[in-house]
């Protein structure tokens, strides 16, 4: 399998995956049109992508979903649940590529998929992708990780993992009223840099080896931030970055493309 973050952060998210035979995007919360053109940098064109999967059905996700879906005709595929909430954004795209599942696992051809419940605001869904002994995890918008989370991601070698506040900047931030802070550090809304870190120690110890920091908040947040912090909590237990996991930060940017 192949992994790209296209985009990642409070601006929009977007994820492209691809095996030998299937190309999934995950979220477009970019317009269709920047969309197309940051496929177009990795050399995909985008009537060749078999299917988008939404995490859940907030703009920063579900921007550009309508309109690409439409204009390509590609069929889209959430929980029933994120239906619900989706339907009234999805005003172009027909019936016929309206998809959902119910399980929590389900194929893409020759890819296992796994959706895991995410605690957030609105209902939510992390993935895991599975072929050929490579197991790679995408986790953004989690109010907090439990053991059925965590169960869900061990194994993977690859991990995008949410780290999305500092909490001294929310705190002293003047641009967000209290009740969005509230909702921002709550158990349905992000997770911090110190949370992540206790994220990452967790499945360092059981094998994961790369870790792409993601859904930074433009107001709370850095990249070098994220990147510091984390690495400096993960060394008090004795895990060194570079040596014993390798961290990288998604921006709103396109970042490495990973092959596993």
């Amino acid at each position: 399998m192949r992994v790209i973050s296209l985009s990642s952060g409070s601006e929009g998210n977007m994820f492209y995956l691809e095996s030998e035979k299937v190309k999934v995007l995950i979220d477009i919360g970019l317009s269709c049109n920047e969309a197309v053109r940051r496929l177009g940098l990795i050399g995909v064109k985008p009537n060749e992508i078999d299917v988008i999967l939404v995490t859940h059905e907030h703009n920063d996700h579900t921007k550009g979903v309508d309109a690409f879906s439409y204009k390509f005709d590609i069929p889209v595929f959430a929980h029933r649940d994120v239906w619900e909430n989706m339907n009234i954004k999805l005003k172009k795209t027909p019936s016929k590529n309206r998809r959902f599942y119910e399980t929590d696992g389900f194929r893409l051809r020759d890819v296992q998929v796994k959706a895991v419940p995410l605690p957030h605001d609105v209902p939510c869904f992390g993935y895991i992708f599975e072929n050929n002994g490579s197991k790679i995890s995408i986790l953004t918008d989690i109010g907090h990780t439990n053991e059925r989370i965590l169960d869900s991601v061990r194994g993977s070698q690859l991990v995008y993992l949410e780290a999305n506040y500092d909490r001294d900047m929310l705190t002293a931030g003047t641009k967000y009223p209290p009740a969005l802070k509230r909702r921002i550090s709550g158990g349905r809304g992000h997770i911090s840099n110190d949370e992540a870190a206790m994220v990452i120690r967790s499945l360092v110890m059981t094998g994961t080896r790369q870790i792409v920091l993601a859904h930074l908040s433009k107001e709370n947040n850095t990249p070098l931030l994220a990147y510091t912090y984390i690495s400096d909590r993960l060394k008090e237990f004795g895990i060194i970055e570079g040596t014993h996991v390798k961290i990288d930060v998604a921006t709103t940017e396109p970042g490495t493309m990973f092959r596993l």
